[in-house]
C-alpha cells in the first residue's frame, strides 16, 4: 500500500491533483478543500489511501492523517464507497463528521449529496461507537487562498466537481460571498461547506 506521496504538484483538476514523483505523475483524487491548499509547481506531501478494484487502482489524497483516518473509517460503513466518503469530507471537516455521528445529527449528514435520512441513520448506527470524539484537529483547511477573488473559482470548481451544475454553483458562490467579506485570504474550505449547505436547502 502507498501510505503517502511526496512530490511536485504537476497539475490540478476539479477533483484531483497530479504529483510528480521520480519522473512519474501520480493522480490523487482529493476533496476541494485539499485541492485549495495545493499550488502547481510547489512541493506537497499528501497521506494517501489506495482503493483496489478489479479494473482499477485509485489513489485518494488527503491534507493530513486525520482526514485520511476518517475517510477510511467511513468506508467501513455499509453503503459508503470512496466517492461518498470523499463527498462527506468535502462538506464537513473530520471533527464535524465525528460530532455529527456521535451526537446522532442526522440533519448534518443529510447535507451531503447522496445521503438520505435512512443512510445517515445507518452510518450513525454503525460508526457511533468507533469514530471517536472530536479531537480539535486544526488541519490545513484553514489555509488561505492566494488572493481575495480566486476563492470564487475554487469554490465553483469544487461544487461542479461534486456534481452540481455550473448555474447552481454560481448561485451558491454568490450566496456565500458576504461570508468572504473583504478579507485578503478567505477560508476556501469553509466557504465551500457553506455553499454546499446553501445548495442542500434549495
Amino acid at each position: 500500500m502507498i501510505a503517502f506521496v511526496r512530490g511536485t504538484v504537476a497539475g490540478l483538476t476539479l477533483s484531483s491533483a497530479v504529483l510528480e514523483v521520480g519522473g512519474v505523475g501520480l493522480e490523487l483524487n482529493c476533496t476541494p478543500g485539499t485541492l485549495a491548499q495545493l499550488r502547481t509547481g510547489a512541493e506537497a506531501t499528501l497521506p494517501t489511501s489506495m482503493i483496489v478494484r478489479e479494473e482499477s487502482l485509485t489513489l485518494f489524497g488527503f491534507i493530513d492523517e486525520d482526514e485520511k483516518s476518517v475517510f477510511e473509517m467511513l468506508l467501513t460503513a455499509s453503503g459508503v464507497g470512496p466517492k461518498l466518503a470523499q463527498a462527506m469530507l468535502a462538506v464537513h471537516s473530520p471533527d464535524e463528521l465525528r460530532r455529527a455521528v456521535t451526537t446522532e445529527d442526522v440533519k448534518a449528514l443529510t447535507t451531503v449529496p447522496g445521503i438520505g435520512q435512512k443512510g445517515a441513520q445507518r452510518i450513525i448506527l454503525e460508526l457511533k461507537d468507533r469514530i471517536g470524539a472530536p479531537v480539535g484537529s486544526a488541519s490545513a483547511r484553514t489555509a488561505p487562498a492566494a488572493a481575495a477573488e480566486p476563492w470564487r473559482d475554487q469554490v465553483h470548481a469544487g461544487l461542479v466537481g461534486l456534481g452540481w451544475s455550473a448555474k447552481e454553483a454560481e448561485k451558491a458562490v454568490e450566496a456565500v460571498a458576504p461570508e468572504a467579506g473583504s478579507a485578503p485570504s478567505p477560508d476556501v474550505a469553509a466557504l465551500l461547506r457553506a455553499a454546499l449547505r446553501t445548495l442542500s436547502k434549495a
